[in-house]
């Protein structure tokens, strides 16, 4: 579905991913780990074209590299960015709408199913998005996505700051995307998360990829679980 090709990205002079190569397939949970600056967000970020990218990107075995973001999301990508990125004078309702590409409800994700995932939605439905917890604008954030109804959606650092209740609510929620056929590539912090759920994982050091593999796989290599993300 996804295949990124000796994928080079730079932020000026400073050259952040030096011929990085994974694939994400139909339906696969793919996580993407490493230590913070490894070059994970500058991927997804490359990816969604919000970084100018050297190399190739297909998506379903066409070229993506080089369109404008919105001509990718319409393409089926969603991308749910680290800062959550929610509009706060807008209401909970408005942002959810602000993420669909059409008015028709014929996607996968309707309100009932954001509502009945998350009651706490339901509740503020009308409250400014300003005024949610961080935990509670992360929701918005990742449903605001999935209500564009995207194939693949590629989430970056979900859990990240949440209490231990929400983060359990998220992992049953990227369980739940999976489940309806939409592919995931995860970028994700909390090892015990990405192994628990992920189909193949991929270890990023130095702007490059050090490990492809099984769960299994990257629980039995503890030199690159010492080398490339144990602090």
């Amino acid at each position: 579905m996804l295949d990124v090709d000796d994928l080079h990205a730079y932020y000026g002079k400073s050259h952040i991913l030096r011929g990085v190569t994974f694939r994400v397939g139909e339906g696969e949970i793919v996580s993407l780990l490493g230590r913070n600056g490894a070059g994970r967000s500058t991927v997804v970020k490359t990816i969604m074209g919000q970084v100018p990218p050297v190399g190739s990107v297909r998506f379903r075995g066409a070229r993506i590299d080089g369109l404008e973001p919105y001509q990718i999301a319409r393409k089926g990508l969603g991308y749910v960015p680290e800062d959550r990125d929610i509009f706060p004078a807008l209401t909970v309702r408005e942002n959810l709408l602000l993420g669909m590409k059409s008015f028709r409800p014929s996607g996968r994700w309707s309100f009932d199913d954001v509502f009945r995932l998350f009651p706490v939605l339901r509740e503020r439905v009308d409250a400014p998005g300003g005024v949610l917890s961080g935990g509670e604008q992360q929701l918005l954030t990742i449903c605001r996505t999935l209500m564009g109804d995207p194939d693949l959606v590629m989430i970056d650092e979900p859990t990240e700051g949440l209490a231990p209740r929400l983060v359990e609510q998220v992992r049953r929620l990227l369980e739940q995307i999976a489940a309806r056929g939409v592919a995931i590539l995860l970028i994700e912090q909390k090892l015990t998360i990405a192994l628990a759920i992920s189909h193949r994982l991929y270890v990023m050091g130095q702007g490059r990829i050090v490990f492809e593999g099984s769960a299994r796989e990257l629980r039995d290599n503890h030199a690159v679980r010492r080398e490339w993300l144990e602090v």
